[in-house]
């Protein structure tokens, strides 16, 4: 598509203020905010949400009071929402040095500030400088429909009308702090979040075998039965996030729940026979039983089945990998040959040279870095060199894949596995194993997966920038400020999560790190439990035959905790009642548009909000020590208000606003 097929919101002959301090500054906060509150709910719930919309609205609200223009609006979300994207591949895989275990060490006591941090900046850099190399092809591109990237430009341009409703984004984080406040370890405890309990069945606890020399005599086994159940957790964030993904998804990531818990979780209690003598380990308490066999047993297989679905969705998109390289190959020949031409103001990139010259500069201290890792110079070398070219793969996949789906749906950690396998097998060849070849392993998969985040991301809010008429090389660097920014305060909020709730328990699963510690140092260590782990691949395979809509999502909520699927799930029902009544008003296209967007913007606000006071909650769980606290305890009952509550917000009030505005025709008297 030339330049002259689309208009811009701001023409580029148009002289308006686009980089400022307060532009700039507003940007550093909220990636440094929406960096750690996004950190805090991935290792809760394995998944974090765009912050391109939470950031364009916090811009809106922020800077119109300030006289600020639509351009420094644009430059405040490009910076502010990479922290977000950055914190997303961060969680994936630098936990995964804290929970690899060496002879029962880990390779990390505690976060390593320097190589933490370095890795997340390398990783960021390069995820801005890799995709702009392809930000023509893809912005201009009229096949690619850029859902996400559409509809906050809608939003930017219809809040210059006086249409912001950041109102709804503020009030719902209010509600998810009070939600978070009272119900975490760390607050006062009125309301808990959940209850477990482990219950006899007394109609299943004999089990008859045949023996096979004499059919007639029978030999009869009692086994003792135990069934896991939890009620769902009164969670903001987990309603918020399966009130986006909508009943769809959440159904199939509480299918996996159901699968893991209610039906492997109980078989595999049965088949132990006589659990009296485990069980008395754990000083009478069946729950923490229960949840052990499930981390030891129920969990590897869910690794193979994610593994499996990883792979299956990276061949389904066999067509995009291919055109995404295709693409990156003819846009880098394309940019290198018309690069001294002149350009106007709204395609101009940073010049072609320095972003070549900066891509091979930050190979250096990958270099140095994975070789205080390996201690060994030639390996170090290579495994920069296979990193730099996943690298490059990836962010032209991730930005294509974002163009169709948006960076909501980036298969981030589908796309890092990968990586890390490549870069496993390619340890195992050089001799690396133990300790240093896993840490490598690590290392490139945490610069990769940092990578193909923040491309993704990028292109999305480069695309909003596209049709606002924002200047690229502009918002490229703002871009880069933001990583900068994130990736220098995100481990010291990694550090704080991991000092007081514990990365990798129950608390904090940090479910893709736990897969990512679990794959390097089984492949590079030999300590993977693979005839578990083949059994879940099995599975995996018994999804796809099935025809099942998306083996890698069941197998993800077969690794969380049943709380949070249950709770995911509940979030998507919400979604389900509310479509179905504002179906019966028959909206017009304009009213639809303003349920999605309220709603977007509620269960935004839920989920910054209670991420948010996580942070605060963590930091009084560090100082418990030096303070007392009131015991306070609550009833799960009380959890109940919560779930009323959440559902009454998520539905009426976009029902409400759709309604207030006219935004529907008159019912045909169904």
């Amino acid at each position: 598509m030339s330049n002259g097929d689309y208009k811009p919101y701001v023409s580029p002959e148009q002289s308006m203020k686009e980089i400022s301090f307060k532009a700039i500054f507003l940007g550093i906060i909220m990636a440094i905010v929406l960096g750690a509150a996004n950190a805090y709910l991935g290792l809760l719930v394995g998944m974090t949400v765009a912050a391109t919309f939470p950031a364009a609205v916090i811009a809106m609200a922020v800077l119109r009071p300030l006289k600020g223009t639509i351009l420094e609006e644009n430059m405040a979300r490009t910076t502010g929402a990479v922290g977000e994207a950055l914190a997303a591949g961060a969680i994936f895989t630098i936990p995964a040095f804290l929970l690899v275990r060496i002879d029962g060490q880990p390779l990390w006591e505690k976060f390593d500030l320097f190589k933490s941090t370095l890795l997340m900046l390398v990783g960021g850099i390069l995820g801005v400088l890799l995709i702009i190399l392809v930000r023509r092809t893809l912005v201009e591109d009229a096949d690619l429909p850029f859902p996400e990237s559409t509809a906050c430009a809608a939003m930017v341009k219809t809040g210059q009308k006086g249409g912001s409703q950041a109102a709804y984004l503020f009030w719902a984080m209010g509600l998810g702090s009070l939600v978070e406040f009272f119900t975490n370890s760390s607050g006062l405890q009125f309301i808990k979040p959940y209850a477990q309990k482990v219950f006899d069945i007394p109609g299943l606890s004999r089990i008859t075998f045949l023996n096979r020399d004499n059919v007639e005599m029978a030999k009869t086994s009692t086994i003792k039965g135990r069934m896991f159940i939890e009620t769902p957790a009164a969670n903001a964030a987990m309603t918020g996030v399966g009130y986006i993904i909508g009943p769809k998804l959440a159904a199939l990531t509480f299918s996996g729940g159901v699968l893991g818990w209610l039906f492997l979780m109980p078989i595999i209690l049965f088949i132990s026979g006589d659990l009296g003598e485990i069980v008395t380990h754990f000083d009478g308490n069946w729950t923490d039983m229960a949840v052990s066999a499930y981390n030891s047993q129920v969990k590897p297989i869910a690794v193979g089945a994610m593994l499996v679905g990883a792979f299956y969705t990276l061949f389904k998109m066999r067509k995009s990998l291919v055109t995404g390289i295709g693409r990156s190959l003819a846009d880098v020949k394309k940019v290198s040959a018309g690069g001294a031409s002149e350009t106007i103001r709204t395609d101009k990139d940073l010049p072609f040279p320095s972003i070549i010259i900066s891509i091979i500069a930050l190979i250096i201290p990958m270099v140095f870095l994975y070789n205080v890792f390996t201690h060994n110079i030639g390996s170090s070398l290579v495994t920069a060199i296979v990193m730099i070219i996943m690298a490059l793969l990836f962010a032209a996949v991730a930005g294509y894949l974002v163009g169709i789906i948006g960076s909501s749906s980036n298969p981030i950690s589908g796309l890092t596995l990968t990586s890390l396998l490549i870069a496993a097998l390619m340890m195992v060849l050089m001799g690396q194993t133990g300790a240093p070849g896993i840490a490598a392993v690590l290392g490139v998969a945490a610069v990769v997966c940092c990578v193909a985040g923040v491309a993704g991301d990028m292109i999305q809010d480069w695309k909003v920038g596209h049709i606002l008429g924002g200047t690229p090389w502009r918002m490229q660097i703002g871009g880069m400020i933001g990583v900068v920014a994130a990736a220098l305060t995100l481990t010291f909020a990694l550090q704080l999560f991991h000092s007081t709730k514990g990365i990798g328990s129950d608390a904090l699963p940090a479910p893709q790190a736990n897969l990512m510690a679990m794959m390097a140092q089984g492949i590079v260590g030999g300590e993977m439990a693979w005839p578990l782990v083949i059994a879940g691949m099995l599975l995996g395979i018994g999804f796809i035959l099935i025809g099942s809509p998306s083996p890698m999502i069941i197998a993800v909520g077969m690794y969380l905790p049943f709380r949070a699927t249950a709770c995911i799930f509940f979030g998507g029902v919400i979604k389900y009642f509310r479509d179905r009544a504002v179906a019966k008003k028959n909206p017009t296209a304009k009213g639809r548009e303003t349920v999605e967007n309220i709603g977007l913007l509620i269960a935004s606000g839920l989920i910054a909000g209670q991420a948010l006071t996580g942070i605060l909650t963590s930091g009084i769980e560090a100082l418990k020590e030096k303070i007392r606290l009131p015991e306070v305890h609550g009833t799960a009952w009380l959890g109940l208000l919560i779930f009323f509550i959440l559902g009454f917000i998520l539905i009426y009030f976009p029902y409400k606003k759709m309604v207030a505005s006219g935004e529907y025709e008159t019912s045909s008297g169904e």
